[in-house]
């Protein structure tokens, strides 16, 4: 389990507002297979079970994250999928309408890290899905939790995705830490091109 409570740490958010504006702007219905990249203790896959959906899968590399995130949603935990996997060298068993990123991608600062997390982006993503991805902004601090970090602009997320993906929406986010520290973070919703 974690060390401290989960509203004590900095990527806390009592609510996944920027996540849900995003899929509710790309149009993501409840039917859609969705996969919480990083997703952990994150409240997400709670609010998308209370709004309908029924296929909703939760990676993250830490098991105890999981577990917290499991216990949090009680009785509606049994309604997720958890996956205690590492991006990287994930293997996806089938095909998933949206891939939700929120601040994972930004900690792959070595290009072997991305490129695998791209290309497991690519074989998880069915051919007419979505993306939602959010880092730090430019203008957003060098390290998260002791870790350094690659920080983005929507223009420069939007590149590393190009051709495979186009930007649909954009917005920036001033996301304020349980300490009151702000931190800007990039996000971007994209649809995988025919």
């Amino acid at each position: 389990m974690y060390r401290r409570d989960p509203s004590e740490l900095s990527w806390f958010q009592a609510a996944a507002v920027p996540s849900l504006e995003l899929l509710d702007a790309l149009g993501v219905q409840a039917d859609a297979a969705v996969v919480d990249v990083g997703g952990g203790a994150s409240p997400l896959a709670g609010q998308l079970v209370k709004r309908g959906f029924t296929d909703v899968s939760v990676l993250d590399v830490a098991e105890s994250a999981l577990a917290e995130a499991r216990s949090l949603l009680g009785s509606d935990a049994g309604e997720v999928t958890w996956l205690p996997q590492d991006v990287r060298s994930w293997s996806p068993s089938r095909l998933y309408g949206l891939w939700h990123d929120r601040a994972t991608f930004h900690f792959f600062v070595d290009d072997t890290d991305r490129s695998r997390y791209l290309a497991v982006l690519e074989r998880a993503l069915a051919p007419d899905g979505a993306a939602v991805i959010a880092t730090f902004a430019p203008d957003a601090p060098d390290h998260c939790s002791g870790l350094p970090v690659v920080r983005y602009d929507a223009a420069g997320l939007a590149a590393l995705l190009a051709p495979s993906f186009e930007l649909v929406h954009e917005r920036r986010e001033e996301h304020r830490t349980p300490r009151g520290i702000i931190q800007p973070f990039t996000w971007v919703a994209l649809r995988r091109t025919p």
